[in-house]
């Protein structure tokens, strides 16, 4: 995710307060696009991270250090030569750019006062890290030739200039004339013509403001009224007020458990989405970035379990409808048979050489027409229908069986899919691999039998508003951990009512369990099922005492026969997690 305007002027304005008359004592590339500059301050040694990669490009303090290269890279050297303990006067950002730049007093080789400018500049795939002075590049850590670039070469002794938003407003000095004028104008959606014609506005922000404007951001700029194009501007100054006073409130804005997106101060349309506020903008990137590395990091982990058993229940699933068409065609076996007893009954009066024969039904009293083989005698006719019967009866009989059994694979199936849903760490995927190579599903190494006895990783724990004590569990191990050994039997248990997902406990440790905690522990289980994105689930509740696991039954796989329900929305952002 790239940052917007108002995401680096937040940034900045934490650099500014933190760096602002620091020493830099140390400057390391570890990698071909990144920084690392160790700077003194008064409160302290700090490092700030800088990285121009084109597919992450990002700036941040950070107590983490990166170990330098034995040869330390040409840009790097340069560095240390002019601005290795030199003193930083200031950060600073021009307009909403998407540009930092680093003010550093350092004294030349002659021993004179110079001012030199390290310019960050975050603009996705065109990132970069330029070091220049007030005209003139004197290197960067990426070289752009007239060959890679028609609009900006970026080279030693190439003029600098900002390459971007010649032709954009400068949302700081804009008036209500040049906004109307540029942005309430065209036939662009509102949101689109705000980010398309302001500096340093990204779509988010955009929505922001036209949605504090209480207007459509589908509509365009020019079917607006002067009354709408005013109120759409004072939305925007409002907007453009909270940046330039440094009211900044950084926030990761998390959809469905993960994060989405980062704002620099609390944005209304994100206002019904779970919100983790952080101190700092550098504390925030850390952490976001963080949590989508590890989710990606999971996620591929945990492809090729998904892919196995993706392709294990489609195989199922049609081996179940096959299953279910000949059970359809076994319910013919009562009409074989009744067409055995008929014939058998009135053979004496069927024509031979008869290709039917009609005739009364004595069960029902209705008439009923017999094919016949005319090559057949009646009786033999009827003891065929009645090989007919005994076969299909047969196969009814085995199928019901088998088809129970196939039922029962794909709930597990489903049941390990959801589990791979909420997998947080290596020993989740651990229980998970083990469960399937237990069942028989992959191959593995000896360390499969038994392991439903021991629980690997650790079931998610949440805290009620009550103060109750309430457990996930994140695959099928845990669920059976918790509910048979974790909980007690006046303890309560929650389930998604007919679909896959979480076991849920809440420890009632011999007390009354309010309303609240009843409905905070069905949201977790509405939230860690298999519901296809839906806002509210039915969950089924009850003592654990009244829950039972079959004999034989495969991890997690319980029954219960009386039992509450309740429809539980699936949005768990007000519950404390331990």
């Amino acid at each position: 995710m790239a940052f917007d305007g108002s995401a680096v002027c937040a940034l900045v304005n934490e650099l500014n307060n933190v760096l602002s008359g620091g020493r830099i004592s140390k400057i390391v590339q570890p990698e071909k696009d990144e920084l690392l500059l160790t700077v003194k301050t008064e409160s302290g040694q700090k490092r700030l991270f800088i990285s121009a990669s084109p597919s992450l490009p990002l700036a941040y303090l950070t107590a983490d250090n990166k170990t330098a290269p034995l040869n330390a890279p040409t840009f790097c050297m340069l560095l240390r030569k002019h601005i290795q303990g030199g003193r930083i006067l200031g950060v600073t950002q021009p307009s909403m750019e998407r540009i930092i730049n680093i003010e550093i007093e350092h004294y030349s080789e002659m021993g004179d006062l110079c001012r030199k400018i390290l310019t960050i500049e975050l603009m996705g795939k065109h990132s970069n890290i330029i070091f220049r002075d007030e005209l003139k590049i004197l290197d960067s850590i990426r070289h752009v030739s007239a060959l890679m670039s028609s609009v900006r070469e970026v080279l030693p002794g190439r003029e600098y200039f900002i390459p971007f938003g010649t032709d954009k407003l400068d949302p700081f000095s804009t008036g209500f004339e040049e906004f109307e004028d540029k942005v309430c104008s065209g036939n662009l959606p509102l949101y689109k013509s705000i980010y398309t014609n302001v500096t340093g506005f990204s779509p988010a922000l955009a929505e922001e403001v036209v949605y504090n404007a209480s207007l459509d951001g589908a509509r365009s700029g020019e079917s607006l009224s002067i009354e709408e194009a005013l109120t759409l501007y004072r939305s925007f100054t409002q907007t453009m007020g909270t940046i330039s006073h440094g009211d900044f409130a950084p926030a990761i804005i998390y959809e469905n458990d993960a994060p989405t997106q980062f704002v620099a101060f609390d944005h209304n349309i994100y206002r019904d989405l779970k919100s983790v506020h952080y101190d700092s903008m550098s504390e925030l990137l850390i952490a976001f970035y963080s949590e989508r590395q590890e989710r990606s990091v999971m996620g591929q982990k945990t492809a090729a379990l998904r892919q196995t058993v993706q392709n294990l229940l489609s195989r199922n699933y049609k081996k179940y409808d096959i299953q279910l068409k000949q059970i359809k065609d076994s319910e013919k076996r009562d009409k074989y048979k009744l067409y055995g007893e008929l014939l058998t009954a009135y053979g004496y009066s069927v024509d031979p050489g008869a290709t039917s024969y009609t005739c009364t039904d004595f069960y029902s009293g209705n008439e009923v027409t017999i094919p016949l083989d005319p090559t057949l005698s009646a009786i033999e006719n009827g003891k065929r229908y009645f090989e007919k019967y005994s076969k299909l009866k047969r196969t009814s009989e085995s199928l019901a069986e088998i088809t129970k059994a196939t039922e029962e694979e794909i709930v597990h199936l489903e049941s390990v899919l959801a589990s791979l849903d909420t997998v947080k760490n290596e020993a989740d995927i651990a229980d998970i691999r083990s469960e399937l190579i237990q069942a028989g599903y992959i191959k593995g190494g000896g360390g499969a039998k038994g392991a439903s006895k021991a629980v690997k990783s650790a079931p998610l724990h949440y805290i009620s508003s009550d103060g109750f004590h309430m457990y996930v569990g994140k695959n099928n191990y845990q669920n059976e951990y918790i509910t048979f050994k974790l909980a007690d039997g006046g303890d309560w248990w929650f389930h998604a009512k007919k679909l896959p997902g979480s076991h849920v406990i809440v420890k009632s440790e011999g007390k009354d369990i309010p309303d609240r905690t009843f409905e905070e522990a069905a949201s977790l289980a509405a939230h860690y099922c298999k519901s296809s994105g839906a806002d509210k689930v039915e969950v089924d509740y009850i003592q654990r005492k009244h829950v039972k696991k079959p004999g034989g039954a495969k991890p997690g796989f319980v029954i219960y026969h009386t039992n509450f329900s309740m429809t539980a929305g699936t949005d768990i952002s007000g519950i404390e997690e331990v």
